[in-house]
């Protein structure tokens, strides 16, 4: 796999990737065709520029169609993998904690694609591309890394704990 072809690879376990393909399979049979079906519905009411429902079910199409464009292109682009070994090494799929050196005070996320983690998980994802995923994959507990922020300051962190992510 060449370096960009890195950059722009999704990670996903085989149960997300699973239920993202039966998600974009939904869209694209039953829940496309309902949803046309409500235009054409709403077109056989009359006029057009002045049918809310007709414009609200073309606005639903036009969202629908875009997430089937995300799900087809993400599922294009996905590495699929079991979730990683409970061995405290930092890679796609673990829940990550760390701490700014100097800093007591720890955060968590999850490397990988925000796809990764469930709807009612309010844990921040960091994909393994940013300049901090970059920097503690392969590393483990107790590891100090340094990377270069967005901003340009670099910052260094120590890992606190890795663990695979169970959602």
């Amino acid at each position: 796999m060449t370096q960009a072809d890195e950059r722009t690879t999704v990670w996903l376990t085989q149960a997300k990737y699973d239920a993202l393909q039966a998600e974009l399979e939904e869209l694209r049979g039953p829940g496309r065709a309902a949803v046309v079906q409500k235009v054409s519905d709403a077109r056989d009411e009359g006029d057009l520029k002045e049918n809310g429902g007709y414009h609200a079910a073309r606005e639903e199409l036009g969202k629908l169609d875009g997430r089937i464009a995300q799900l087809e292109d993400m599922l294009k682009r996905a590495q699929v993998g079991e979730t990683p070994a409970d061995d405290g090494i930092v890679e796609p799929g673990m829940v990550v904690t760390y701490r700014f050196v100097g800093d007591d005070e720890e955060e968590r996320f999850l490397l990988g694609a925000r796809e990764m983690k469930g709807d009612d998980d309010d844990l921040e994802v960091y994909s393994p591309q940013s300049p901090l995923g970059e920097a503690i994959n392969g590393k483990q507990k107790g590891d100090t890394v340094e990377y270069v922020a967005p901003n340009g300051k670099t910052l260094k962190v120590e890992i606190v704990e890795a663990r695979p992510y169970e959602g």
